[in-house]
């Protein structure tokens, strides 16, 4: 016992020494962990005033709040991401009469991942489904898959959002609806007599959705209050197509197409990620446009 008394003594020098020589002037160890914001008394969504004092409404918000704020490395790559993806995205909302708030609900689907898949097979920024992505427009198969293509799935995703704005009239009940089915929000209102989604007994994940989306949006336009840090020159830019190649016949070769225009295969294919395989059979004789990136 004498033996370990006298080792321990020997050892606390060590660690103060150890403590006292962090490199770097470490902040200390509470400015890793920031308070998530607290809840507001309200949101302003997309023109729609969704207000939060109810406790029930109070505590789903909290819950993401904090979900937010503590899932370090998914939000600050999200925040990292956003100026590439909202550069693309804002223009085809206005031009569609969607609401600038909607690309909220991008992010919560893909974490702004273009090359999102989920287990249940949605694909893309805009997590389509393959029927709900054919029903909107979008060509879907083992050659091409445009829910990888991010100004048409926008757009179809614009049309959804549309459509489901008519049937609903408010834009909670529209987020509910992109991830719980527009009909199943349907028979829910009818079964349980309310009119929105903030009043309808959902299932889980559906009755977070909303709150997510909303929580998004107080977070991509005040990160620091959740204890984020990003600035303008840390986010990935969006860098315009160098060329945009226009092609109606069948391209045997994806690594010759690269190769033409002067750059590599995998360059080609992250820039076009709805391109599926190593060559595009068009039997049809359909347009496609093939994005070009640029070298910088």
């Amino acid at each position: 016992m004498k033996h370990l008394v006298l080792l321990f003594l020997a050892l606390l020098p060590c660690a103060g020494a150890a403590s006292a020589q962090t490199p770097f002037n470490a902040p200390q160890t509470a400015a890793y962990h920031p308070k998530s914001p607290r809840v507001p008394p309200y949101v302003v969504f997309a023109g729609d005033t969704v207000r939060l004092e109810r406790s029930d409404l109070y505590e789903r918000m909290d819950r993401e709040l904090m979900t937010f704020t503590y899932m370090h490395s998914t939000s600050t790559l999200m925040l990292k991401r956003s100026k590439r993806y909202f550069t693309q995205i804002e223009p085809i909302l206005k031009e569609n009469g969607v609401p600038d708030d909607l690309k909220y609900l991008m992010v919560i689907e893909s974490n702004l991942d273009p090359a999102a898949l989920s287990r249940a097979g949605a694909a893309g920024l805009w997590q389509f489904g393959k029927a709900t992505a054919q029903e909107y427009g979008l060509e879907v198969n083992a050659d091409v898959d445009e829910r990888y293509n991010i100004e048409k799935e926008t757009v179809a995703a614009c049309r959804f959002l549309k459509d489901a704005y008519r049937k609903f009239g408010d834009w909670m009940t529209v987020a509910a609806s992109y991830n719980g089915g527009q009909g199943g929000i349907l028979r829910k209102r009818a079964e349980q007599r309310q009119k929105s989604a903030l009043d309808l007994l959902l299932v889980d994940e559906t009755s977070r959705y909303m709150f997510r989306l909303l929580t998004a949006k107080l977070f991509f336009e005040d990160p620091g209050s959740f204890g984020f840090d990003v600035t303008e020159d840390e986010k990935y830019p969006y860098l315009p197509p160098k060329a945009r190649a226009t092609v109606d016949k069948p391209v045997e070769n994806l690594v010759d197409f690269a190769e033409k225009y002067g750059i590599s295969y995998a360059q080609l294919k992250r820039a076009n990620l709805w391109l599926r395989g190593t060559s595009l059979p068009n039997k049809s004789g359909k347009k496609y446009e093939i994005i070009i990136p640029s070298d910088e």
